[in-house]
C-alpha cells in the first residue's frame, strides 16, 4: 500500500487540529457568559420534562452541542441572563408565564436568539397568536402540524439569529469606526489649535505618528487629547 502523498496528509492534519480546536472549544466554557464559536446552546423551556427531553433528541440530531432544558419561566428567565443562547424553544402551558408570551417577548428584547413557540393551539387561534408576535421575530408553530413544519421552523430560527448575530456585529464594529473617526477629527481640531496646523498638516501629522510608533490612529488621537486637553 502507497504511503499516501502531501495533499493527504495535509487534509488528515488539518481534520485533527479541527477535532482538537472543537475539543478545546467545548472544554474551555463559554468566557463571560460569551457564546464560543462553533458552539450552539439552546434553551428549551416546557411544561414538562419529559417533552423537554423529547425536543432535546431532535435537537441533538441537528447539532446543537449545549442542550439546557427548564420547566417553568423562572427558571427560563435565571438562565436568560447567566447565559448566551442562539435558539430558544418554548412549549406551553408554563405554570408560572402566561402561554409562555410573556418570556418569549422578554428573550426577544434581551438576546439575539431565535424564538419559537411550539403551541398546542391551531386554527385561528394559533394565527392570532402568531401574527401578535411577528414584530418581535417569534415563530409560533402549532404542534398538530406535525414534525415537519417544526423541522423547517428550527431551521428558520437558527437561520434568523445568526443573521441576527452578524448585524449585531457589524453595527458594533460600524460604531467603533464612527466613534474613532470622531476622536480622530477631535485631536486634528487641537493640533490646528494649539500648533496652528491645517487640517491637512494635522491629518498627516497623526497618521505619521501612526505608522512610526505602530499604533492605530485612534490611540495616538487619545494621546493628542491627554496632552493638551490638561491645558
Amino acid at each position: 500500500m502507497a504511503a499516501p502523498g502531501p495533499a493527504a496528509r495535509r487534509r488528515a492534519e488539518s481534520q485533527v487540529e479541527r477535532r482538537a480546536r472543537r475539543r478545546a472549544i467545548d472544554g474551555a466554557g463559554w468566557p463571560g457568559g460569551g457564546e464560543a464559536r462553533g458552539v450552539e446552546q439552546a434553551l428549551i423551556v416546557a411544561g414538562s420534562q419529559e417533552k423537554g427531553e423529547r425536543i432535546a433528541g431532535i435537537l441533538q440530531a441537528l447539532d446543537y452541542d449545549r442542550l439546557l432544558v427548564v420547566t417553568n419561566g423562572g427558571q427560563a428567565r435565571r438562565q436568560l441572563a447567566e447565559a448566551c443562547f442562539g435558539l430558544i424553544i418554548i412549549c406551553p402551558p408554563l405554570a408560572d408565564e402566561r402561554g409562555g408570551e410573556d418570556f418569549a417577548l422578554a428573550a426577544a428584547a434581551s438576546t439575539e436568539a431565535g424564538i419559537l413557540i411550539l403551541t398546542g393551539q391551531d386554527g385561528a387561534e394559533a394565527e392570532e397568536t402568531a401574527a401578535r408576535l411577528a414584530n418581535n421575530g417569534i415563530l409560533v408553530v402549532p404542534e398538530a402540524n406535525g414534525p415537519t413544519l417544526f423541522l423547517q421552523s428550527l431551521r428558520l430560527a437558527r437561520a434568523f439569529s445568526r443573521r441576527l448575530r452578524g448585524l449585531k456585529q457589524e453595527n458594533t464594529q460600524l460604531q467603533q469606526k464612527i466613534q474613532d473617526i470622531r476622536l480622530i477629527d477631535r485631536a486634528k481640531l487641537i493640533l490646528m489649535r494649539y500648533l496652528n496646523m491645517t487640517e491637512k498638516q494635522a491629518h498627516k501629522y497623526i497618521e505619521r505618528q501612526s505608522m512610526d510608533l505602530r499604533q492605530p490612529r485612534s490611540q495616538i488621537a487619545q494621546g493628542i487629547l491627554r496632552t493638551y486637553e490638561k491645558e
